[in-house]
């Protein structure tokens, strides 16, 4: 369509419409006359492309224009009912749109109810978040969700109420303040590609009511659903064939990506995309500052594809994206997308996602640290680690999920790996079934048909530290903790915002307790999803536990990480050591530069100096760590497991 056309009708369509907006929200208009004049500069700024967005979703509709209207509306709405604390927030990012790729950003992760037990508790901790420095908040799942099977809370019943033995919604409102106060950005799941078959719409549509049906994709017979299924891939496997779950009560076969109680939404349907933005601005005018858009690949369908990463998903995301700059542009998008190396970079981008999981990143660190090796490291991060500017990788050591091994083929094919069998390896490796493994995982989703395997557990589990303890050997439980704090300080150092799964900070060990819970033995997810209840003292910890080293040096390295400029969340450049253990990368920006080297092998490794000369270090510079001169004339020895962070200012080589 040409780009004329677009400009012309966007504007026209806008200019019609406005008026009877204008006049339906006069009281709000009247009493922010100022904040209004800032509304409508966004509103044309964004019209258009919000407008060529939602003409390629739904302009062969005969109702586009009707469309079109409600979305108008749903933003001036939006904006409307926003909070004047959150309007003068939105002020605070567009003047300073780049915030979050401060190095002061530092991410927790956590369960209210495992963590804290009631939101109305959580503010008690906020001694404890700041000193571990943390200035990002994700709260796991709390919304409203069925008794029983819920997906860890994703399968929601109402995304406008908090799930009762947690709190309500007014509690995380209040939450919400006071994290802003305490300069704490607060984030939530979006769960937007499905409903819990609780949900209120998706009743509605199990009573027969056919506008609701057409918010699901629901077929009479298998004809449809076998031309889609031809093509999908099965998710949860251990939990079911295929994609679609047959319903007595309505007679229908429900589209069902994930599990049976989660119903799929048809953005096909131009009501859902208006629905969803709705419930999608309710949640950030109460605060919330960051949406992690859950299971982005998913959210549109095509006969004949794979029903994943279609462009059309891309296209709802950057329309949402054009809605919030308008109405609430402090709101920013994090992707979730465990696909593909290069699918998982499409999403980023200043109009459609701002930040990023790094999957990639993850797999390959815990693959790194399997083999001793860092070829396959090193050859995907060349080639897969950049993202567009202004934008963020969001770097974690695990999640709430599994660990699954998401390299692309080539890449290992290109450096002589199997991608299969090295696949195999690892999933035998971390779930300690190959001989010398370190690792105690426990094995997630296995399909037989392909051989895929995820793998669970907690960091300190899957990196030797339970398996020392049991043994009680001093020497292992040295190795186990330098493994630990070795994939800590990637994770701080490395370009992105680190993000940390609370409990990890001081070691947490897998909960092997969920094998006695007839409601969650069959979800190997919640051997690393327990009880994580933390005091709200200045230190929590006894000076001679592991668990008090764990904190302290996390504390530590965040603390120097906040420390230097270098460290802003912008672009890494992966470097050559000439060893093929050893991972290392600059960071870099006017006044300097640091680089970061890790020995991934359990011996000492060495860089030579013609490396380091290459990389303009000759003499002797400072080591941020240990916090002393260090002399790299002769080359670089790091010990096994270990990492530097080697300051260069510019003007100051001896």
């Amino acid at each position: 369509m040409a780009e004329s056309w677009i400009a012309e009708h966007s504007l026209k369509t806008l200019k019609r419409l406005l008026p009877d907006i204008e006049q339906e929200f006069a009281t709000p208009i009247k009493n922010r006359e100022a904040h209004w004049k800032g509304f409508t500069k966004r509103l044309y700024s964004e019209w258009e492309r919000l407008f060529e967005n939602l003409h390629r979703l739904y302009g062969w509709q005969y109702d586009f224009f009707y469309t079109l209207e409600q979305v108008l509306r749903v933003v001036t709405r939006a904006w409307a009912e926003r909070p004047d604390r959150l309007i003068e927030l939105d002020c605070e990012r567009e003047a300073d749109p780049e915030w979050f790729l401060s190095r002061e950003m530092v991410g927790g992760v956590l369960y209210v109810d495992l963590f804290s037990d009631k939101l109305a508790r959580l503010p008690d901790h906020i001694p404890y978040f700041r000193q571990l420095g943390l200035t990002y908040l994700h709260l796991m799942p709390l919304f409203a969700i069925p008794h029983g099977d819920n997906d860890g809370g994703y399968a929601v019943s109402d995304y406008r109420a908090v799930n009762p033995d947690i709190g309500g919604m007014e509690d995380l409102n209040r939450l919400a303040r006071i994290l802003r106060k305490e300069g704490i950005s607060l984030v939530i799941d979006f769960v937007f590609n499905h409903t819990s078959n609780d949900h209120i719409w998706a009743k509605k549509a199990a009573a027969g009511d056919p506008e609701f049906q057409n918010y699901y994709y629901m077929f009479p017979d298998r004809t449809i659903p076998d031309q889609y299924q031809a093509n999908l891939r099965d998710i949860f496997p251990t939990v079911r064939k295929g994609s679609f779950t047959w319903v007595d009560e309505i007679q229908r076969w429900v589209w069902t990506t994930f599990n049976s109680f989660q119903w799929d939404l048809n953005y096909s349907n131009p009501e859902v995309f208006t629905a969803m933005a709705e419930e999608m601005f309710f949640l950030a005018n109460q605060g919330i500052e960051i949406l992690r858009l859950d299971a982005v690949a998913f959210i549109w369908k095509r006969i004949g594809s794979s029903c994943e990463n279609l462009d059309e998903a891309h296209i709802i995301i950057q329309a949402y994206n054009a809605m919030a700059k308008i109405a609430a542009p402090a709101l920013l998008f994090k992707s979730e997308a465990i696909v593909h190396p290069d699918e998982v970079i499409r999403y980023i981008g200043v109009d459609e996602c701002r930040l990023s999981y790094n999957p990639l990143l993850m797999a390959l660190l815990w693959e790194s640290l399997a083999t001793g090796e860092t070829r396959l490291l090193n050859h995907a991060m060349h080639r897969r680690n950049r993202i567009p500017e202004k934008c963020s990788w969001v770097n974690y050591l695990r999640c709430h999920d599994d660990i699954g091994w998401t390299f692309d083929d080539a890449d290992a094919a290109a450096i002589g790996i199997d991608p299969a069998g090295h696949r195999k390896f690892l999933n035998d490796f971390y779930t300690g079934r190959f001989p010398g493994s370190f690792a105690r995982g426990v094995p997630f989703q296995y399909n037989p048909d392909t051989g895929d395997l995820r793998v669970c557990g907690t960091l300190a589990s899957l990196a030797g530290l339970e398996a020392a303890l049991e043994r009680e050997d001093p020497d292992l439980i040295e190795t186990a903790v330098r493994r630990i704090d070795l994939l800590r300080s990637i994770m701080l150092s490395i370009g992105g915002i680190p993000l940390i799964y609370l409990g990890d900070e001081w070691g947490m060990m897998n909960d092997y307790t969920y094998l006695s819970d007839p409601m969650k033995v069959n979800d190997s997810r919640w051997v690393h999803r327990r009880k994580n209840y933390r005091k709200s003292r200045d230190d929590p910890f006894s000076r001679d536990s592991l668990e008090w080293r764990f904190f302290h040096e996390m504390v530590r390295l965040i603390n120097i990480r906040k420390s230097m400029t270098q460290f802003q969340n912008t672009g890494t450049e992966i470097i050559e050591t000439g060893n093929g253990r050893l991972f290392g990368y600059l960071r870099e920006n006017s006044v300097g530069r640091i680089l970061v080297v890790n020995n991934f092998s359990n011996v000492h490794q060495r860089v030579d100096q013609n490396e380091l000369s290459a990389l303009g270090f000759k003499g002797r510079f400072m080591e941020l760590v240990e916090n002393r001169p260090i002399n790299v004339e002769s080359g670089l020895l790091i010990g096994p497991y270990r990492f530097v962070w080697i300051l260069f200012e510019y003007g100051s080589v001896d």
